[in-house]
């Protein structure tokens, strides 16, 4: 099915797709023993892959979400979930509440140098105690003359072995009982700033996830991003977008397992016959991609809305819910498709298999979606 939106990116497509082909395919198996080296980033930056949609003045191409969009399809279909995770955290995800909310010295000293891959950016939101609780979160940051002295620690952190810097969500006082928040850009290089193991994961192995352990971290005010307080509000607007972009690399895994399965099932022979001949296998195969088709349909119309700045809240977490479960569910099928060949590592649905179980988890579980759409439902 074919969708005007993106019809118009074609050559932006050609170009991402190019370098996918280049940079990225003939280093997976590599990268995912070891993770990716910085230098990707880059060369990203040098291709203005992260800029996409930030205004020329920084460093962007100052183009609508659709190409952000594009990008992250190209990226998210090379095989390579972890770098697509890595990717959408520093084109999208952590920079974006600069462009949003920062002083024009914090959109040039952080949002200018992330788009052209020369710093790495984390987004420090999870802690040990705290995920979809967002109101749970222990870290403080406590004001002193001239600045701020943050305590406490952050988990799962996404580039956070590597990160120049993060956007750092910390509770900063009280009002009427209830805990208020703000958010700082946190260099990694402060005294008080450690970073602690990098976490084995399940899948996404080219990524890094860590742990970090703030201590006395002293950070100035010039680090504080929008207002003092409306930490919690900013951290609402910015997951409204990281969720289309998660369903957006989620729509494109479905559809890289949805080949695969269809490749496989063309190819192999069972009993005198191509498998793709099989009915229940063809009956599989036209249930996965009647899924993939409606999770792209809800991805985009709800992308259209948030193109124009209209946020449906509802919308994005139907898409974000929707488009995790048909990640997953079709790298299930997938990958039963393939039998005994698919459980093997050297086959690349088994990769996809296990990188698609924590889309249901990261930017807000199944079960928080559910929650707001039925919140949406006056329910």
């Amino acid at each position: 099915m074919k969708y005007e939106v993106m019809e118009n990116h074609q050559e932006l497509r050609k170009t991402v797709r190019k370098f996918v082909q280049k940079e990225i395919v003939p280093n997976i198996e590599e990268w995912e023993k070891s993770g990716f080296p910085n230098e990707v980033f880059r060369k990203m930056g040098q291709m203005g892959l992260f800029g996409v949609r930030y205004p020329e003045e920084y460093g962007g191409s100052n183009m609508d979400y659709f190409a952000a969009m594009t990008v992250t399809e190209e990226i998210a279909s090379s095989g390579c979930a972890g770098l697509g995770m890595a990717f959408n955290v520093q084109a999208l995800m952590a920079t974006n509440p600069i462009l949003k909310f920062g002083t024009e010295e914090q959109k040039q000293n952080y949002l200018s140098p992330s788009i052209a891959g020369e710093k790495i950016a984390a987004l420090g939101i999870t802690e040990p105690s705290a995920g979809s609780d967002v109101a749970g979160l222990r870290t403080t940051a406590k004001k002193t003359d001239g600045g701020w002295i943050i305590n406490g620690s952050k988990v799962f952190i996404t580039n956070g072995i590597r990160a120049d810097y993060q956007i750092l969500i910390a509770k900063t006082g009280d009002k009427n009982g209830r805990p208020l928040f703000s958010i700082f850009l946190v260099d990694s290089n402060l005294e008080g700033y450690t970073v602690g193991r990098k976490l084995e994961k399940v899948g996404m192995h080219a990524s890094d996830t860590a742990e970090i352990f703030l201590e006395n971290v002293f950070v100035p005010d010039s680090t504080l991003l929008g207002k003092e307080g409306e930490g919690f509000k900013q951290l609402m607007w910015q997951l409204n977008g990281e969720r289309l972009i998660q369903a957006t690399a989620c729509v494109a895994g479905a559809q890289r397992c949805l080949d695969l399965a269809v490749q496989y099932a063309k190819e192999r022979k069972q009993f005198g016959r191509s498998l793709s001949k099989n009915q229940v296998i063809k009956h599989y195969l036209a249930e996965m991609n009647t899924e993939v088709e409606a999770a792209r349909a809800l991805l985009y119309n709800t992308a259209a809305h948030y193109d124009q700045g209209e946020v449906l809240v509802k919308e994005i977490s139907m898409a974000k819910l929707l488009a995790s479960k048909v990640y997953y569910e079709v790298a299930d099928k997938a990958l039963q498709i393939h039998g005994g060949y698919g459980y093997m590592n050297e086959y690349p649905i088994s990769r996809e298999w296990r990188d698609a179980r924590l889309m249901r988890i990261g930017g807000g579980a199944d079960e928080i979606q559910k929650e707001i759409i039925a919140k949406e439902m006056n329910l």
